[in-house]
């Protein structure tokens, strides 16, 4: 129940919206009330539901079949208090004799009374994780069953905060399982997920093909995961069964596509038929850090990929992936923090180490020619090379859009910066897959007289882009959270000016900024015709405590103030600076 206390409550108080999965979940409301100055107005009768199917992902080919259930209620007033409530009768499609269940002991607006209660068979204990809190239940046993009740009265509202890391809560919660062994829960899927099925006759046909190409286990694992990853096309029809149990490899291969659950016990079964140590393996794409501390639940999942072991290496490969580059000493690991292997006996919770950045993994190279004669234009060669996981991206960038489209944005970048700029020709790309390396090379010319106007050449601007806005920069007010920097980042970024007419020299106050956290330089050279500037941007962890959210700001003022240097490049003294 819940009051409404001014005129904007109402748009939100009278209405009311559920979602729920009509595979698994019937739902019945059972009361909606309006208590007005102590009378209560029953509603339930007159109320005329709108249920309906929303597929916010279906342009990505993901499909749930979840259901929207949405009433208006009629002649809601302000000062009224709208108080409804409903039952859930949910019959699992798998682990029926498994229970998890989480809820938040606060919320970020007031609230009289949080009440929880959870009615087990006592011959089956629960297990319980507080998280920020060290709330309690009230526990009462009666004949074959306990009863656990928690109440949280008048809580403090908690303050939402942004940017958080995966494994932070936002409010303090509790969860309970019914059990604490990661095996209980692969022991519901491991019937479905078997890895001596049959492949169709074409599909191995490719297999004997890698085979008798390759010795090596290694050149066969990168072979198998680009004939699935490139091949099957991704599509997720997650409704009902489809949302746990994957579908046959003769099914996917034949018809070409599948989802996350598919591609990947395609592609185990394609490795295990080469010789090759695999299985698939359960994890989470945004909150995959979180299942080293979350208490056993198949609630925790939401997509699969594949664990490889070769001699003493562990590879992980995400099947859904299209047009990953790299080989076997090069692949990049999904960054999903853990995962869970579908195995037999002693299933347990891995990490998915990360490789280490030695190297930028996006280098932009600007190269701006002044003009050497009155009334010529400056010329900009920009060649960008991308590494590891951001030429995974920009390759797939360059096959889902279209090359006019992406020289169009770039074109629009450099005319915010350089207004008149045009461009002298399509983008030159460069493709080298199994060394990881994309390179996209950009041409550009801006004339002598937009290079004049408005003392463009006279405040000439260099400007970095080596990902400072991906840094979050959240409020500090009442920030009790950690900051999470999310994957890792190292970039580098230079500008060559040629054909200059006087000798420049970088800021005196450039310093570098080295954190526990982030680290940003700046190296500069000349000589009295050329002048060159490097920026580098390296994330040192990917996390930020809150009693360092302070200093890492003042950090991040630091390096946006030397992230872009302006010369009067028009200038003709030697002593110019």
């Amino acid at each position: 129940a819940y009051k409404i206390v001014d005129r904007t409550g109402l748009e939100r108080g009278a209405a009311i919206s559920f979602e729920f999965d009509p595979a698994t979940s019937e739902v019945t409301v059972n009361w909606i009330d309006i208590i007005r100055d102590g009378v209560v107005i029953k509603h339930l009768s007159d109320a005329e539901f709108d249920v309906f199917r929303r597929e916010r992902d279906a342009e990505k080919g993901l499909f749930d079949g979840w259901l929207t259930a949405y009433v208006n209620i009629n002649d809601v007033r302000v000062g009224d208090i709208v108080d409804y409530g409903k039952t859930t009768v949910r019959t699992p499609i798998i682990g029926t004799d498994l229970l998890f269940h989480s809820f938040a002991v606060a919320w970020d607006e007031p609230i009289a009374l949080i009440r929880e209660r959870v009615t087990w068979p006592t011959v089956q204990p629960l297990n319980f994780r507080q998280v920020r809190t060290d709330m309690r239940p009230n526990v009462e046993s009666a004949g074959e069953t306990t009863t656990y009740l928690w109440q949280s009265a008048n809580p403090v509202p908690v303050k939402s905060q942004d940017y958080l890391p995966p494994d932070f809560r936002t409010y303090p919660s509790i969860e309970i399982s019914s059990t604490s062994k990661w095996q209980d829960i692969v022991d519901t899927v491991l019937p479905y997920y078997r890895l001596d099925q049959e492949l169709p006759a074409e599909f191995e046909s490719k297999l004997d093909a890698i085979a008798a190409k390759y010795d090596a286990p290694e050149d066969r694992m990168i072979e198998a995961m680009r004939l699935v990853q490139d091949a099957i096309r991704y599509v997720s029809l997650s409704m009902g069964r489809g949302s746990y149990i994957p579908r046959s490899p003769t099914t996917v291969a034949a018809s070409g596509f599948g989802d996350c659950k598919d591609k990947a016990l395609l592609l185990a079964s394609s490795l295990r038929r080469l010789g090759i140590q695999a299985d698939v393996a359960l994890t989470d794409l945004d909150e995959g850090l979180a299942l080293a501390t979350i208490l056993p639940t198949i609630r925790a999942f939401d997509h699969i990929i594949v664990k490889v072991v070769i001699d003493s290496q562990t590879y992980w490969i995400d099947a859904t992936n299209y047009l990953q580059g790299g080989r076997a000493d090069n692949l990049v690991p999904p960054d999903y923090g853990f995962a869970l292997p579908i195995v037999a006996d002693n299933a347990a919770m891995e990490k998915i180490d990360r490789n280490e950045l030695y190297q930028p993994t996006t280098f932009v190279n600007e190269v701006f020619d002044f003009p050497k004669r009155k009334g010529e234009p400056l010329k900009l060669t920009v060649t960008t090379t991308y590494w590891g996981a951001d030429a995974d991206s920009m390759r797939y960038k360059l096959v889902s859009q279209s090359a006019a489209k992406i020289a169009d944005d770039y074109l629009k970048y450099y005319n915010r910066q350089y207004p008149g700029m045009k461009s002298l020709g399509p983008l030159v790309t460069n493709d080298s897959r199994d060394k990881n390396l994309v390179s996209v090379t950009e041409s550009y010319d801006l004339s002598a007289d937009d290079l004049d106007a408005d003392n463009l050449a006279k405040e000439f601007a260099l400007k970095s882009d080596v990902g400072i806005r991906y840094l979050p920069e959240p409020d500090l007010l009442e920030r009790s959270a950690p900051i999470w920097l999310g994957s890792p980042i190292f970039r580098r970024h230079r500008c060559t000016v040629r054909n200059l007419k006087a000798h420049f020299v970088g800021p005196e106050d450039n310093d570098d900024v080295i954190t526990p956290y982030i680290a940003f330089k700046a190296r500069w050279t000349s000589t009295s015709t050329e002048f060159q500037v490097d920026w580098f941007l390296k994330t040192i962890n990917d996390q930020v405590p809150a009693k360092s959210i302070g200093p890492y700001l003042k950090s991040l003022r630091k390096i946006n103030d030397n992230s872009a240097w302006n010369y009067n490049f028009a200038y003709s003294d030697a002593e110019a600076n």
